[in-house]
């Protein structure tokens, strides 16, 4: 694969008219993310319903259950959220996931748009608790903090001509170390270590987010010639499911760090 930082690279565009080419960039880049908004809309209001329906007011005939912040819960946020079936709600989306991501090459580009918008409203579904541990004010600042961040790292990832291979690496071997930390974490119960966590989770998945940024870019850069529509629009998919990622753990990370909670 040539390297787009080359001056191979950069002869293998010629004969492509500018225009055209940007065009194609552009079109390819919107799709994937007019795809991750969509899915990122559609987790917003999947946890909206989700905790709508799961709560009451202390007293209220349907209250069946208190949240260990005193929030009531209906007999719904019971299930969702302090049953033996809030498992299948979070371990559904990486069922969800790795099915998308181990056979997207297979589906039809509906299909495997229709899987990552299933992924994001069972996510959606998930997050209902955050808004039991949250204040909705709280949320919603570090969704449009998250947003922001976001939203200017990958069009730094767009827009640098600097290869961050390098970057992204480093980043990678990060979240490794952050996952097992909190992996072993979850037994220690240390707060130090979730505020390290967490800091680092905001650094890592910044990185991350400019990188697959540019990744993504020069994907289409290099295979756009050989692949067909089709191609191309299961790749914006698989895409938008990578930057939604970023999104969703940088703004976890940040919720867990800088977030008002309830009580």
């Amino acid at each position: 694969m040539l390297d787009y930082y080359s001056s191979d690279a950069g002869s293998s565009l010629k004969g492509v008219g500018s225009a055209s080419f940007d065009m194609g960039l552009r079109a390819y880049m919107l799709s994937v993310y007019n795809h991750m908004a969509m899915g990122v809309a559609m987790t917003g209001v999947a946890a909206y319903l989700v905790y709508f329906m799961s709560v009451t007011s202390v007293g209220s005939p349907d209250a069946v259950y208190v949240w260990m912040n005193g929030v009531a819960l209906t007999s719904f946020g019971y299930t969702m959220f302090a049953s033996n079936f809030s498992w299948v709600i979070v371990l559904a989306p990486l069922a969800i996931v790795l099915m998308l991501v181990g056979f997207i090459n297979r589906m039809e580009p509906s299909t495997a748009r229709s899987v990552f918008y299933l992924y994001s409203v069972l996510v959606g579904a998930s997050f209902g608790i955050l808004l039991l541990e949250f204040t909705g004010k709280s949320v919603c600042s570090v969704f449009f903090i998250s947003s922001a961040t976001f939203g200017a790292l990958s069009l730094y990832g767009y827009n640098t001509r600097r290869s961050l291979t390098s970057l992204g690496s480093f980043m990678t071997m990060g979240l490794f170390g952050m996952i097992i930390a909190s992996i072993v974490n979850m037994f220690l119960g240390n707060s130090m270590v979730d505020f390290v966590l967490s800091v680092a989770g905001i650094l890592i998945f910044s990185g991350l987010t400019a990188y697959h940024t540019q990744s993504l870019k020069n994907r289409y850069l290099h295979s756009r010639e050989v692949q067909g529509a089709e191609d191309l629009e299961r790749s914006a998919v698989m895409g938008a499911l990578i930057l939604y990622l970023d999104f969703v753990n940088l703004f976890l990370r940040i919720l867990y760090l800088t977030g008002q909670r309830r009580g």
